[in-house]
């Protein structure tokens, strides 16, 4: 593995890394912040997962986390959202190929060969942080914004006893149901209703549940409502009496503005679950 750059950030340390992977079959980056308190022992660690366009660098300098994490004692996961470089598939599209993973293991040509987003952040990458830095196995939570507020969700509901909470902010709800989420998902997993419901946060919680609390926030501004359709989800989590909060915040947008509003929320939310 090899370090791209380290930063002292908060009293910790902000590192950007860069690995081959086995499961994407190229170089993938990612960003792990460790608070001063890893410096003694291994630390819970909250995953942020991004969502389109982004790389593992947005929310590492955009989105405020560092600050409460280290607060908090918590270590922070920025992995990329997809699979880059030559030779890697792409597409025209900002909501498909590079930088468009959608946190699935794509089964269709010629997605297939890369893009293993779902085993790169089930199973590869989390092997490797272990391994490397201060971080206890036994205490993760996870959060995203918009694609990656979907990836969040939906690996937090498959993988049950991982992660104690999930969170997220301004999720694609409801990906099977929405027109424009829909081109993605038959690109990467074909037409294979049975597999698109692990990959539905709203289907998935209805079907799979999850063991922890969810806190889902909103803006009542955002451009893109319509198509990631939060009533969805926020119907599913009424309908399970799931233990949680879904908040619709007034006036925000879909920018890291918004994200940047309600990161301490989300850190504090995830730090009582995993920290008490």
């Amino acid at each position: 593995m090899e370090t791209v750059s380290e930063n002292k950030c908060f009293g910790g340390v902000q590192g950007v890394y860069r690995h081959r992977s086995d499961l994407c079959k190229c170089d993938m980056t990612f960003g792990v912040f460790l608070p001063e308190r890893a410096r003694h022992a291994p630390v819970p660690v909250l995953w942020y997962l991004s969502g389109l366009t982004c790389t593992h660098e947005n929310a590492m300098t955009k989105a405020g986390a560092q600050q409460w994490a280290a607060e908090r004692g918590l270590a922070l996961v920025f992995p990329d959202t997809s699979p880059r470089g030559e030779g890697v598939a792409d597409d025209e599209a900002y909501n498909l190929g590079q930088g468009a993973g959608f946190y699935v293991n794509a089964t269709q040509n010629p997605w297939a060969e890369n893009y293993q987003m779902w085993g790169y952040l089930a199973e590869e990458l989390p092997r490797l942080l272990v391994d490397t830095f201060q971080i206890d196995e036994e205490r993760q939570a996870i959060c995203g914004h918009s694609m990656g507020g979907h990836g969040a969700l939906t690996l937090a509901m498959a993988c049950p006893g991982r992660f104690a909470s999930v969170s997220a902010l301004a999720p694609i709800a409801n990906p099977s149901q929405s027109d424009w989420a829909k081109k993605a998902i038959h690109a990467y997993l074909g037409e294979d209703g049975d597999y698109w419901a692990r990959h539905d946060a709203t289907l998935a919680l209805r079907t799979a549940g999850f063991d922890g609390p969810i806190l889902v926030d909103q803006g009542t501004d955002d451009p893109f409502i319509e198509a990631l359709m939060p009533q969805s989800l926020a119907t599913a989590m009424a309908e399970t009496r799931h233990p949680g909060a879904f908040r619709l915040q007034k006036g925000y947008d879909h920018s890291y503005f918004f994200v940047s509003t309600f990161m301490e929320d989300h850190v504090a939310f995830h730090a009582e679950a995993l920290c008490g």
